[in-house]
């Protein structure tokens, strides 16, 4: 069956992008380097995946020769019964492919690249991203949209093609190669490894950074990080050199991006770790969602559950009121909402929202009260949570995107939502809830007022010298990307 689903998505602030993003010129030598560490990868992973079946190879030889003696008798004109046993690599060589003539360029390229389009390729300073994890067949790409509100553009500006499935995607601006403010985002996948791209760099084919390590018994390199995949990722706006990780092997990790080492490992959990969000103003205080139906509250300072909650199910998503902290909102796998005053043992109320998974929980940015869901059932709904007493049902819109997968507030619009699906021939939708009837009426003489943490003084707070979290280091170090060509985190300087 053909597949096209959109997983995740987030967007990026105006103004934080760079007016004009490098493309990535790669010379025949550094291309070639990449193509030679590519392949030993490749080797890499056919190595271990043999030293794991070796048993299991055995058996199904033995079997197959007895098969083969039974049936001798019979002709087989194209040697089939041997196909398995050819030799050759059975990878791609695409150092082959690649062909360069005299002064590094391609013999087959003969015509200049004529782009009608450079308007496109510059940033206004009114321009958001949107990042769109969309999987195509058995492509994996992050779609790197430019959308501008005034104008009612919505297209994309270039994309990245990704080694795996992401599963969630984190806007960050710490580079630790950098002292000044970057434009990246954390991506986790189905695989245990967080990767970090620069989305200021068009046609790069390696990310910035990478957290985590692969245990490679030939290089006798242990694992660093995760076991299974990475399910969500919490970027602290305040201790900017912390991204915490939830995982399928039931661990949150919190690293430390200064030198890509995992420093702190919570283990108290059951099941997988599908949901995180630090809190906007108790910064050392993580929200955690689990499938084993609990909703924790981790102090980061001493490694302890500050508080926990039982939920309706399994707990899809978790998110702070960034408007009064003091609270925080749970979506279950059952589509049930949950309002939790941490101050207290019990919710405050339950409601069944929808008929599937609660899968997308979103706040506005500006606007208090207003607060979008999404869910498998393919319907997007918009409740008013002003009072933290009851919430008050305004809008149900059936969407066309399929069963809904990802939901991301605009940063800067207070009515503007970005959803994902998994509809083939149409799965991605910036909605503008303003255009509504009922949201107007609901909303408009709601005063819009900044949330506690806003991120738009990411970049002054990045310039100061911070204290460092206070967190224990209980495992292996690493350096980011040792074994790893380089090439692509040699930028120039950006404008800004």
């Amino acid at each position: 069956l053909e597949m096209s689903v959109i997983p995740c998505t987030t967007w990026v602030r105006k103004g934080v992008a760079s007016t004009n993003p490098e493309k990535v010129q790669l010379t025949p030598e550094e291309l070639q380097q990449i193509i030679k560490h590519t392949q030993s990868e490749l080797q890499d992973a056919e190595n271990d995946s043999n030293e794991e079946n070796d048993e299991n190879d055995e058996v199904v030889t033995k079997k197959n020769q007895t098969e083969s003696q039974l049936d001798i008798s019979e002709t087989d004109e194209y040697n089939f019964d041997k196909y398995d046993d050819e030799s050759g690599n059975v990878h791609c060589n695409i150092g082959n492919i690649a062909s360069f003539g005299k002064g590094g360029k391609d013999p087959l390229i003969t015509e200049e690249d004529n782009d009608s389009e450079k308007e496109d390729d510059i940033i206004k300073s009114d321009d958001n991203f949107v990042l769109v994890g969309n999987v195509e067949e058995d492509a994996s790409i992050l779609e790197v949209f430019v959308y501008n509100e005034a104008e009612g553009s919505f297209y994309c500006h270039h994309d990245i093609l990704l080694p795996s499935f992401p599963l969630c995607i984190e806007w960050l601006n710490f580079d630790p190669s950098d002292s000044m403010p970057s434009n990246l985002c954390a991506i986790g996948n189905m695989t245990p490894i967080i990767e970090v791209w620069d989305l200021d760099l068009i046609d790069c084919l390696e990310p910035v950074y990478t957290l985590g390590r692969k245990r490679n018994k030939k290089k006798n390199e242990k694992r660093i990080g995760h076991r299974d995949a990475v399910l969500d990722l919490a970027w602290n706006e305040n201790y900017m050199h912390v991204l915490a990780s939830g995982s399928v092997d039931q661990t949150v990790l919190l690293w430390d991006l200064e030198n890509g080492t995992p420093v702190n490992k919570f283990t108290s959990f059951n099941e997988k770790v599908q949901s995180l969000k630090w809190h906007p103003m108790e910064t050392h205080q993580l929200l955690t969602g689990c499938a084993d139906k609990m909703v924790r509250l981790f102090d980061c300072r001493y490694e302890t559950i500050a508080k926990s909650w039982t939920a309706m199910g399994e707990v899809e998503r978790v998110l702070w009121n960034h408007f009064d902290s003091n609270y925080c909102i749970v979506s279950t796998d059952i589509g049930y909402l949950q309002y939790i005053d941490i101050r207290k043992e019990e919710p405050i109320w339950n409601i069944e929202a929808h008929t599937k998974e609660v899968t997308g929980l979103s706040l506005s940015s500006s606007c208090p009260g207003f607060l979008v869901t999404s869910s498998s059932d393919g319907v997007i709904k918009v409740w008013d949570i002003i009072n933290n007493i009851e919430p008050w049902f305004v809008l149900e819109l059936k969407s066309s995107l399929g069963a809904l997968l990802c939901l991301a507030s605009n940063p800067d619009s207070p009515f503007i939502f970005a959803a994902g699906g998994d509809n083939k021939a149409h799965n991605f939708k910036v909605f503008d809830f303003s255009e509504i009837s009922q949201v107007r009426e609901r909303f408009q003489d709601r005063k819009c007022v900044a949330s506690q943490n806003n991120t738009h003084d990411i970049r002054i707070k990045q310039e100061k010298k911070e204290e460092m979290m206070d967190v224990t280091e209980n495992m292996d170090s690493m350096i980011l990307n040792a074994d790893k060509p380089n090439i692509i985190s040699k930028k120039k300087e950006k404008s800004k």
